[in-house]
């Protein structure tokens, strides 16, 4: 029989740098790929490595990824003994504040992995786009002898400073960890995929509470301490596709890598099938007229205009004489006739208008109130947000959340902002 194991998915970082689509959920729970919410490649990846033990650490804005995971069933981790627990921060417990950082939130929650008897504890990120056997992590990590092994991808010169960066000697032990340097001779990225050895995690998250200056953070403080004083760390490298989709531009280049001839991942392989919590839809309908060219469309879409290069979430309904290239159209989204979209990232509920304009216009402006965040040609549009009829919105704008048509004082230039009712800006 083999040991018992359990992970930590860490899911409840804020997500800053998504703007719009992450705040008013978190992260790990913004839609991807048509069907999906990005946690659900960890929990697959999880499950289908034989792993059925997970506490989900959440925090920021954590009811829509609690009514998406649920019980777990879609992973078949509605469960007596193991499942799925959603581990919220015990406020109005003596440790009442919210979690510090990823270590902090580990910490947090000892008292789960000490009622277990897994001799090691998988921490995981619930934010990243990627297929992986953690079985062969745990054999790398036995055969090296490792007190904590971490997954590690290499990246361009040029992404170095997004990244936690290692640097290894010739055994693939790691001899150096910087998070988010300027620059790096090495090229090695933390994927966010962490095995411990339990007893080692537990004494070195106790050691890391009582140190003064810590951010409790893994990245930040804990692994370049433990690779300071030459404790056993090794570092697993994984050639395969593996995405951080925690800015707007990484978001909209990972969706649209799966309308390639050839997808970084086989979402139709049956032996190792990305799950789901998925709402009962009618069949895709399409209406005479419709053409839609490489692009995911969901159950419960109604097209009748023109779908390009595109990736249409379940409900959405583009009418005769709409045109959507190179964007992303959340749930139940509404786009009228003659309304022309491209570049642009839609959130659910949203209604466009007739003859409305999104996307034409001077891409070189960006976003007034988040530049550093959305300046490469992409709009965003707030969930429920509804645009009247023939508006033009340009590039790099940003729409908020629940904007009523009555909200617009006219055009939204390149660049513009459009408040919502309830912005966070």
């Amino acid at each position: 029989m083999s040991a018992p194991r359990y992970a930590f998915i860490l899911a409840g970082g804020q997500g800053n740098r998504l703007c719009l689509l992450s705040e008013r959920r978190a992260k790990p729970a913004v839609p991807f790929g048509g069907k999906y919410r990005i946690i659900d490649f960890t929990l697959s990846n999880c499950v289908n490595s034989g792993i059925y033990d997970i506490g989900v650490l959440t925090q920021y804005r954590p009811s829509s990824l609690n009514r998406h995971v649920g019980t777990g069933r879609p992973w078949d981790l509605d469960r007596t003994r193991g499942g799925i627990q959603l581990l919220q921060p015990a406020l109005g417990s003596a440790d009442s504040d919210w979690y510090q950082g990823t270590a902090d939130a580990i910490l947090r929650n000892l008292v789960h992995l000490r009622r277990r008897r897994a001799e090691q504890v998988l921490v995981l990120s619930g934010d990243h786009v990627y297929k992986m056997d953690y079985n062969v992590l745990y054999a790398f990590h036995a055969r090296e002898r490792a007190s904590v092994t971490v997954a590690v991808t290499e990246v361009p010169e040029n992404a170095v400073s997004a990244f936690g960066i290692l640097e290894t000697d010739g055994s693939g032990r790691v001899i150096g960890f910087e998070e988010k340097p300027r620059t790096s001779r090495s090229r090695l990225a933390s994927m966010g995929v962490y095995l411990f050895d339990r007893d080692a995690l537990i004494r070195w998250l106790i050691e890391d509470a009582r140190t003064a200056g810590s951010s409790r953070d893994f990245g930040k403080d804990l692994l370049p301490r433990l690779v300071a004083r030459g404790e056993s760390v090794y570092a697993y490298p994984v050639r395969d596709y593996w995405q951080d989709v925690g800015t707007v531009d990484s978001y909209y280049a990972s969706n649209r890598d799966f309308l390639s001839d050839r997808p970084p991942l086989d979402l139709d392989d049956p032996d190792w099938v990305i799950h789901t919590q998925s709402a009962d839809r009618p069949p895709v309908r399409f209406e005479h007229g419709a053409r839609v060219e490489r692009s995911m469309i969901a159950n419960g879409c109604v097209v009748a205009g023109e779908v390009v290069r595109s990736v249409l979430s379940p409900g959405v309904t583009v009418a005769p004489g709409a045109v959507v290239h190179d964007s992303i159209i959340m749930q139940d989204t509404q786009i009228a006739r003659g309304a022309r979209l491209q570049r642009a990232i839609v959130d659910k509920l949203v209604t466009i208008g007739a003859g409305a304009r999104l996307g034409e216009g001077d891409n070189s402006v960006p976003n007034r109130a988040c530049p550093e965040h959305l300046s490469s040609g992409l709009l965003l549009v707030g969930r429920g947000a509804h645009l009247p009829d023939g508006i033009r919105v340009g590039p790099n704008a940003r729409i908020g959340a629940h904007v009523a048509a009555a909200g617009f004082t006219g055009d939204v230039p390149p660049g513009g902002v459009v408040d919502g009712p309830e912005s966070m800006h």
